[in-house]
C-alpha cells in the first residue's frame, strides 16, 4: 500500500511538473512548428510517465526509509513524542513572529535564507527542550494538579497519597523486596525505570556465572512483584541521556517525580542524604526488626566454628545475628546455654557477645 502511494505521488509530481516546464523546454529547442508539442496536457502526460517509471527504482528506498521513521516513531514512548512535538510547535511559532520583522527587508539573504535558517533552527531547540525537559514538565503539572486540589479542599482534611517507590538494582537482585511487597509495608505505586531493567538484562546475560545468576534472579525477582504480588507496578520508560551512571539517574528521576529511592547500597544511601533525597534502605530494615536482646538475657545456641580470638566460638541466631561466645572452642559442634555480656551495633549490623552458662555457673 505504502509503495502505491510512492508511486501515485511520483505521478502527480512528475505530471505537474511537466504540465508547468516541458512546454518551456519544447520553446528552447525551437520545436514551435508543431502545435501539439507545445500543448502542456502532452507535457503533463509525458511528465507522469516520465516519473512513473523513475519511482520504480527509487520507490523501495523511499519505503525503506519511511518504514525506518515509523518503527522509529512507534518505539518512542508517547510522553515524550507528546512534549517533544508540542516544544516542536512553541519553537516553530517563535520563529514565525520573529520572522516577520525579516520579510520587509529588501535584501534576499536576510528575507529569504535567514527567516528558514530561523524556523529550523527553533524548531529543533524546541523540540529538545520538550523532550529532555520531559520529567520537569510532568512534575510541574502534577504539582499544580496537587495545588489545585488541596486549595478546593481547604476546609476538609486532606489524606496525603503516598509517595512513588522507585527500586534500584541491588535491592531487585537482593529479593527480599518481594517479601516486603507480600506483607503490604510498603505503600504507593512501585517504580522501575527502564535503565535499571537495562542493567539488569546486561547483568542477566554477563560471560561470569554469579553476575549472570544474579541478574536472572532480580528478573525473577520483578516477574513476581508484576504478576503475584498485591502492589501497583509501573515501567518508567524515560532515561537521563546526559547522565551516565544509573545511580545519578536514579537520584535524579526521584527528584523529578518526587519519589523515594528504595536500596541496600550503603553508598547510594549516602548520596541521597547529601543530596536530599529521601531513600529507604532495606538493610537498615532488616536490623531494626531483629529480636531485641539484653546484656544478662539466655539464650541457646548452636556453637558453629572458631572466633577471632583465641578461645572464641562464634553462633548464630535464626536472622543471621553473629553471637561470639567468650570461651566457646570447646563447645564446637555442641548445643550449649549461653549468657548475654554484651551487645554491639555496627554498620555492618548487630553482634553479640556472650559466654557459656554453664562457665558462669562454675564461677
Amino acid at each position: 500500500m505504502l509503495k502505491i502511494i510512492v508511486n501515485l505521488f511520483f505521478v502527480i509530481l512528475g505530471g505537474t511538473i511537466g504540465f508547468l516546464y516541458i512546454p518551456a523546454i519544447i520553446h528552447l529547442l525551437k520545436l514551435t512548428d508543431i502545435s501539439w508539442l507545445t500543448s502542456p496536457y502532452l507535457g503533463m502526460v509525458v511528465g507522469a510517465i516520465i516519473f512513473f517509471l523513475i519511482s520504480y527504482w527509487v520507490a523501495g528506498f523511499i519505503v525503506n526509509f519511511l518504514k525506518w521513521i515509523e518503527e522509529s516513531l512507534i518505539k518512542i514512548p508517547a510522553v515524550d513524542l507528546f512534549f517533544g512535538s508540542i516544544g516542536l510547535i512553541l519553537g516553530l511559532v517563535i520563529a514565525y513572529f520573529i520572522n516577520i520583522p525579516l520579510q520587509d527587508i529588501n535584501i534576499d539573504v536576510i528575507s529569504q535564507v535567514l527567516p528558514l535558517f530561523i524556523m529550523i533552527l527553533l524548531g529543533y531547540f524546541g523540540f529538545q527542550v520538550g523532550f529532555k525537559r520531559r520529567d520537569e514538565f510532568i512534575n510541574l503539572l502534577r504539582t499544580s494538579k496537587k495545588e489545585k486540589r488541596r486549595m478546593s479542599d481547604s476546609d476538609e482534611t486532606e489524606i496525603s497519597e503516598p509517595k512513588v517507590k522507585i527500586l534500584d538494582t541491588s535491592v531487585i537482585i537482593d529479593g527480599r523486596i518481594a517479601d516486603i511487597c507480600q506483607t503490604n509495608f510498603l505503600e504507593g505505586t512501585i517504580v522501575i525505570p527502564q535503565f535499571v531493567l537495562g542493567e539488569l538484562q546486561h547483568i542477566a546475560d554477563s560471560s561470569d556465572a554469579l553476575k549472570r545468576n544474579r541478574g536472572r534472579r532480580g528478573l525473577d525477582v520483578l516477574n513476581r512483584i508484576q504478576k503475584e504480588l498485591p502492589v501497583k507496578v509501573e515501567i518508567y520508560e524515560g532515561d537521563f541521556e546526559e547522565i551516565h551512571e544509573v545511580d545519578s539517574k536514579l537520584i535524579k528521576l526521584a527528584k523529578v517525580i518526587d519519589g523515594i529511592i528504595v536500596t541496600n547500597d550503603f553508598n547510594l544511601n549516602k548520596v541521597c542524604d547529601l543530596q536530599g533525597v529521601r531513600v529507604l534502605n532495606i538493610n537498615d530494615l532488616a536490623n531494626a526488626v531483629k529480636p531485641v536482646v539484653l546484656p544478662g538475657e539466655e539464650l541457646v545456641v548452636q556453637v558453629i566454628k572458631d572466633g577471632k580470638e583465641q578461645n572464641q566460638g562464634v553462633a548464630y541466631l535464626d536472622d543471621g545475628t553473629m553471637i561470639v561466645v567468650e570461651e566457646g572452642k570447646d563447645y564446637i559442634g555442641k548445643t550449649i546455654e549461653v549468657l548475654i555480656t554484651s551487645v554491639l551495633q555496627t554498620s555492618a549490623g548487630r553482634m553479640i557477645f556472650a559466654k557459656p552458662k554453664l562457665l558462669e555457673k562454675a564461677l
